[in-house]
């Protein structure tokens, strides 16, 4: 976490991260524009902000775009302030803002995280159901990964695992996997001002891509990257409910790689 304060601790820093909160996923001239900075100057403190885990960057064509990484937060959050203060701060709700509202050629989430685990063991973290009844709280999703299979949904700890149209993409053991996601649920129905705005948002299929290697510095353990994308505009309600989602299940899956609360190898 040093590394994380010391790079909040210079306020053009905290500008540039102000700027991806206002609106995510920028390139350099566009994060430079107005703020009386050479290039090279908002290059530098970007690659400050990289290395403290708090700005992820992208290619995305030619381009090389930036976007908020709120995982470090969530993990200050937990140390520092949810012991104290869990019920009077909002801190999630600032979180989910500023992940909402990138252009649609872009990915809509793109967190980073880095656990001390290995690449194999992450991967039974994201596919084998002891490990998922762990970090998920006895929801999310079982499958036997393998690509064009089913990937059923659990929404409730007492509930059943159901057929919601998912399906593996993506499945390399110890790299990638990737699978689509479920659409809205009729427990969302309440966000929308009628039934024709809900029927059309239900349409909507996006998907989440969990990509692993290791990390840069080797103490680091693992880096993994998770990309949610897909959606049909940045007004999503889909968006919107997974938003902060991410965060606190990313947070709960390092704990149980790190503090030996996962299953044992088998």
């Amino acid at each position: 976490m040093d590394a994380v304060f010391r790079a909040l601790a210079d306020a053009s820093r905290r500008r540039l991260l102000d700027r991806l909160h206002a609106r995510n996923g920028q390139s350099l001239k566009e994060l430079g524009e107005g703020l009386g900075m050479s290039r090279q100057a908002v290059s530098k403190h970007l690659a400050v902000l990289e290395e403290a885990g708090l700005v992820t960057a992208v290619r995305h064509g030619r381009e090389k775009l930036h976007y908020l990484n709120p995982v470090p937060i969530q993990e200050i959050t937990d140390r520092w302030i949810g012991k104290y203060e869990r019920d009077r701060m909002a801190a999630l709700s600032v979180l989910k803002r500023s992940l909402e509202g990138p252009a649609m050629s872009k990915p809509e989430f793109v967190y980073v995280i880095y656990i001390r685990t290995t690449p194999e063991e992450l991967y039974r973290a994201l596919t084998e159901p002891e490990f998922i009844r762990a970090y998920m709280g006895g929801t999310g999703p079982e499958s036997d990964w393998k690509v064009g299979s089913p990937v059923r949904w659990k929404s409730h700890p007492d509930g059943e695992f159901e057929e919601l149209g998912q399906r593996v993409l993506e499945a390399e053991p110890g790299k990638r996997l990737s699978y689509t996601w479920h659409t809205l649920r009729p427990e969302h129905r309440a966000m929308f001002d009628s039934d024709e705005e809900f029927a059309r948002a239900r349409e909507e299929r996006s998907k989440v891509t969990f990509d692993i290697e290791p990390a840069e510095v080797p103490e680091l353990g693992v880096k993994l990257t998770i990309t949610h994308d897909g959606f049909d505009s940045p007004d999503s309600k889909m968006l919107q409910s997974v938003s902060g989602g991410w965060v606190m299940i990313l947070s709960a899956l390092k704990t149980v790689l790190e503090t030996g609360a996962a299953p044992a190898a088998r």
